[in-house]
C-alpha cells in the first residue's frame, strides 16, 4: 500500500531528472513542488489559527466564568466556535498533511541510494528501471552532484576527510540557519497568553536541533530540506504581507486580543496570590492570637464573678457530731 506512494515520490524525482539530469536539481524541484501542494493547507491554518487567537479574550472570559465546571466550559466554547465560525481543528492540517509527507519523502529519497551490503552498489528502490534516474545510479556507489556525494552522511564524510567533510557540516549549519530565520519570523508576530519566554526560546531553537540531527542523514535529504526551508520563508513572508501589513488586518486583531488575554491572565494571577496572602495572613493572625490566651485557671481580682462560698450542712453523716462515741463504763 505505502510503496505507491513511495513510487510515485520516486517517478516525481525520475521525471525532474530528466529534464535536467542534475541529482540536487531533481530533488530540489521536488521539495518545491510539495510546499506549493501543502501551501493551500498553511494559508488556511494560518487564518484558522489567527481567529482562534482573536476570540482568545472571550474564551479567558469563559474559563473564569466556569472555573471548576468543565462540562458547561465545553458547551460554552462549542457555542463560542459556533457564533464566529471558528473550527479550532483548522491549524492542525497542515501538520498533519506534512508528517506523512515527510515519511513518503525520506523513504524515497533514502531509497535512491539502497544498497543491499553497507558498503555495496546502490540498487535503487521505487524507481522505474527504465528511468534515466535508476540507470545512473544502479551499480554505483557515489551520487555525485556539484562535487558533493549525497550519498554520504556529513558525519561519515568528515571521518573520511576531515577537511573536505566541513563542506558537508557547512550544509547542515546552512540549514540551521535557514530554520532560525523562518522562526524567528513567526515569532516576530506572535503573541501566546499561555507561553512564557522560555517556552518561546524552546520553541524557536527546537528545529535548529532538528537540523543538527541530519549530520545522521544522507546530504541528499539535508538539500531536500534546504529547499523546503527556503519556501518556508518565502511563505511566511507572504502570510506577513497578507494578515499583518494593514491596520485592522486579521493579523493586527489576533495580536491585540493576544496581549489582552495575557493581561487578563496576569490580573487573575495576581488576584489568586492576592487571595492566598490574605489567607495565610489570617490563618498566621488567627495561630498568634490563639497561642496568646491566657490559660488562668482561678480568677483575676477584678473579675466579677464571686468566689462560692461552702454552706453550712447540719449534723449528719458526713459531719463529726454523726460519727457515734463509745460510753464511758458505769463504775
Amino acid at each position: 500500500m505505502f510503496d505507491s506512494f513511495f513510487g510515485a515520490a520516486s517517478w516525481l524525482i525520475a521525471l525532474f531528472y530528466s529534464w535536467i539530469p542534475n541529482y540536487t536539481f531533481a530533488i530540489a524541484m521536488v521539495a518545491v513542488a510539495v510546499m506549493l501542494l501543502i501551501t493551500p493547507l498553511t494559508l488556511k491554518s494560518t487564518k484558522g489559527m489567527l481567529e482562534m487567537q482573536r476570540l482568545q479574550p472571550e474564551m479567558k472570559r469563559l474559563q473564569q466564568q466556569f472555573k471548576g465546571e468543565r462540562q458547561k466550559l465545553n458547551e460554552a466554547m462549542m457555542k463560542l466556535y459556533q457564533e464566529h465560525k471558528v473550527n479550532p481543528l483548522a491549524s492542525c492540517l497542515p501538520l498533519l498533511a506534512q508528517m506523512p509527507v515527510f515519511i513518503i519523502m525520506f523513504r524515497a529519497i533514502s531509497g535512491l541510494t539502497n544498497r543491499v551490503k553497507p558498503n555495496g552498489a546502490f540498487i535503487p528502490k521505487y524507481l522505474d528501471e527504465s528511468s534515466a534516474i535508476y540507470n545512473s545510479l544502479v551499480g554505483k556507489t557515489e551520487m555525485v552532484s556539484f562535487g558533493i556525494d549525497l550519498a554520504k552522511t556529513p558525519l561519515s564524510a568528515m571521518r573520511d576527510n576531515f577537511v573536505s567533510g566541513l563542506v558537508y557540516a557547512l550544509l547542515v549549519v546552512l540549514l540551521a540557519g535557514l530554520y532560525l530565520v523562518q522562526q524567528r519570523m513567526i515569532a516576530s508576530r506572535t503573541i501566546s497568553p499561555t507561553m512564557s519566554a522560555s517556552q518561546a526560546k524552546l520553541m524557536q531553537y527546537m528545529p535548529v536541533a532538528f537540523a543538527v540531527f541530519q549530520i545522521w542523514l544522507p546530504t541528499a535529504l539535508i538539500v531536500y530540506y534546504m529547499m523546503q526551508a527556503v519556501i518556508r520563508i518565502i511563505q511566511q513572508q507572504y502570510i506577513t504581507q497578507r494578515f499583518y501589513k494593514k491596520d485592522g488586518s486579521l493579523g493586527k486583531q489576533a495580536q491585540a486580543a493576544s496581549a489582552t488575554a495575557r493581561e487578563m491572565k496576569d490580573n487573575s494571577k495576581k488576584d489568586d496570590n492576592n487571595k492566598s496572602d490574605k489567607k495565610n495572613q489570617k490563618k498566621t493572625d488567627t495561630n498568634e492570637t490563639q497561642k496568646f490566651i491566657s490559660k488562668r485557671v482561678t480568677p483575676s481580682k477584678n473579675s466579677q464573678v464571686q468566689p462560692s462560698r461552702r454552706r453550712p450542712q447540719p449534723p449528719g453523716k458526713n459531719r463529726s457530731g454523726s460519727v457515734p462515741r463509745n460510753k464511758k463504763p458505769n463504775l
